[in-house]
């Protein structure tokens, strides 16, 4: 490849894009355009980078999306590549690094998950990860459309051929079989009952039914079920022929036809508001499962353009493994293009195509049924929010649709372990729960929820204040008045009581949804709604929200204080000199009981390291 070209001062506003295009190779390449703070904003690829750079100055025939990327252009720098196809790969790992906002992002990028097999250990399991770790320690299957794709596999191959599912630890210390060999879920490696050689043959037949060849795990069984009858080994021949017949019946709940093959289908839906690309993986004919994704079009791009970046995004940018075959609902713009990088990348012959027939047909079609499916539902789920926050402006008065809501709740178990929730509302998504908050309180009287909702709130709105980030249009407060008064003092303190609406809600006399009471700024504007009215039910739904995410983060850090010993925060105390204390007196209840002198008769303990134990356990 060629070194990056620089044409232009990123710091210049003004881009002189006669001057660039006389010096832009014809070669093809990679762009990238910068605005005046040096920030990346596109990133494409290109067979003839002039050609291609050359559209985006011409005086007519652009949308509006792209003429206000042109307007923020103060520099564009080039890569040239040999070919087309190293454009595609550079392009999508430019897009990977840089995340430029006006490109086609996948939201959901986190890590795929598949089926691990740990080809060290004499007896391995199958579980499911996220991640493929560098070291050479097993074998990955998959990746898979889901978690819940993974966990029916793995409850199929224990299921029919008995693979373990314990952890390693339990594994190793086991002296008798669990419950999983008492329902015929296990073969009980860890005692003996199987050895290794056996063991190793039935975890074989497993993965190959992973790698799509279940098949000839059929036809291989049933040579070794004659076998075993042949030479009068009844009970094996039994089990094999239970083993066959799971094996068919698994095959027969195929969802498409029982045809064999692997391919992933993407279907794209656009409808006005909104457009989503469903996967639908398919793994030796059987439909594993569906994901479903909502890319940004920033540059308004046509079907066939954005599903060819998107594509390319998806399996070059996040290196997922890729199937023999790709099928599409729609013709992709470099459909030749994207079949030679793919089949570069996985150094194989994969297949890219829209044409199809059969069995393939049929998938094609599923695939676009679920994501026509899935966007009716999220419209319709977007226009009933929107409804909603409508309903709020007009119930509250308020002289523009809010935008942002956010809504704090206070949860702990008689003062232990208090937790604070912030949950926020968007008028597009409804429940935005990557901006969800939590917060531990500390420092405050057990019980006291007015103190820890000052605390939450002050940490909260400090933060934003000073950071200069968004603030809700609508703060609402579950707690009643006391709780509505103390949010008030709190928003005055920092001085922004203007920048939002304070809106408190209390409980009826019966507690019963419906029979809500709303206090809009002060104690003493009530607002009452109807229990059918869209704006109560927005302000229960955000209510019981935050009131859910308080009560979960309350439990993690409830349950995680009473899984600590006391003893592990005493100076002086680490595992070992802990472990002799448990031992000697045969747990922390006598350790709690014992006297100043008991503790300091513990072999490795000192008297003056006694006197800290002693006083650290009594007060």
């Amino acid at each position: 490849m060629v070194p990056r070209v620089s044409t232009n001062d990123p710091t210049n506003t003004r881009f002189d894009a006669r001057a660039f295009l006389r010096s832009v190779s014809e070669a093809p390449g990679v762009y990238r355009m910068y605005d005046a703070k040096g920030d990346i904003l596109y990133v494409g690829k290109a067979r003839r980078l002039k050609a291609r750079l050359s559209s985006y100055f011409r005086s007519t025939g652009l949308n509006t999306k792209t003429r206000a990327l042109v307007s923020h252009i103060a520099d564009i720098q080039v890569t040239v590549t040999h070919t087309e196809t190293e454009a595609l790969l550079l392009e999508q790992t430019l897009i990977k690094k840089e995340r430029p906002p006006y490109n086609i992002l996948m939201r959901d990028d986190k890590s795929y998950p598949y089926v691990f097999a740990n080809t060290r250990h004499a007896f391995p399991k199958l579980e499911m990860r996220r991640v493929r770790r560098p070291r050479n320690d097993g074998r990955y299957y998959g990746p898979y459309p889901s978690s819940v794709a993974v966990r029916d596999t793995l409850q199929l191959m224990q299921k029919i051929f008995r693979i373990r599912n314990c952890e390693d630890s339990e594994f190793s210390h086991r002296e008798r079989p669990c419950l999983q060999y008492q329902i015929s879920r296990c073969t009980a490696p860890c005692v003996g009952y199987i050895d290794e050689h056996d063991y190793q043959q039935q975890l074989e037949h497993a993965t190959q039914c992973l790698e799509g060849r279940s098949e000839q795990v059929a036809i291989r069984l049933s040579h070794e079920m004659e076998a075993a009858a042949s030479s009068l080994a009844f009970e094996k021949a039994a089990f094999i022929r239970d083993q066959i017949q799971q094996l068919r019946s698994l095959q027969s709940h195929q969802s498409v036809d029982m045809q064999h093959g692997n391919a992933d289908v993407f279907a794209y839906i656009e409808q006005p508001g909104g457009l989503c690309i469903t996967l639908l993986s398919i793994r030796d004919g059987r439909v594993l499962g569906t994901r479903h994704f909502t890319p940004d079009n920033g540059l308004d791009l046509p079907s066939e353009a954005l599903m060819g970046e998107f594509i390319s995004q998806y399996y070059l940018g996040l290196e997922q493994r890729v199937p023999a075959e790709v099928l599409v609902n729609v013709t992709l713009e470099d459909q030749a293009l994207i079949e030679e990088a793919l089949s570069h990348y996985a150094e194989r012959h994969i297949r890219v195509t829209s044409q199809v027939r059969g069995h393939r047909a049929q998938w094609v079609r599923l695939a676009q049924t679920n994501a026509e499916q899935h966007l009716a539902s999220t419209l319709s789920n977007q226009k009933q929010i929107r409804q909603r926050f409508i309903a709020l402006r007009e119930a509250l008065g308020l002289a523009e649709t809010p935008k942002r809501l956010e809504c704090f709740d206070i949860s702990h178990s008689h003062g232990e372990a208090t937790v604070a929730s912030c949950v926020v509302f968007d008028s597009d998504m409804g429940p935005n729960t990557s901006e969800y908050r939590r917060f531990n309180i500390n420092g405050v009287a057990p019980g006291d929820d007015y103190a820890a909702m000052r605390q939450a709130l002050t940490r909260r709105y400090t933060r934003l204040r000073d950071e200069d980030q968004t603030f809700p249009d609508v703060l609402i407060v579950d707690g009643g008045k006391g709780q509505l008064n103390m949010a008030r003092e709190v928003l005055e303190e920092l001085a922004i009581s203007n920048r939002m609406t304070l809106l408190g809600v209390a409980k009826g006399t019966t507690r019963k949804p419906g029979l809500e009471t709303l206090f809009l700024e002060t104690t003493d504007q009530t607002v009452t709604l109807e229990g059918t009215e869209p704006a109560l039910h927005l302000v229960q739904h955000i209510r019981d929200e935050s009131h859910r995410f308080a009560i979960t983060g309350h439990r993690r850090k409830r349950d995680k204080q009473r899984r600590t010993s006391s003893l592990e925060g005493i100076a002086g105390i680490g595992p070992k000199r802990r472990q002799a204390l448990l031992r000697y007196f045969g747990g922390l209840q006598g350790i709690r009981k014992a006297s100043l002198d008991d503790i300091a008769n513990v072999p490795g303990i000192s008297r003056p390291l006694a006197n800290t134990i002693y006083q650290a356990l009594n007060g």
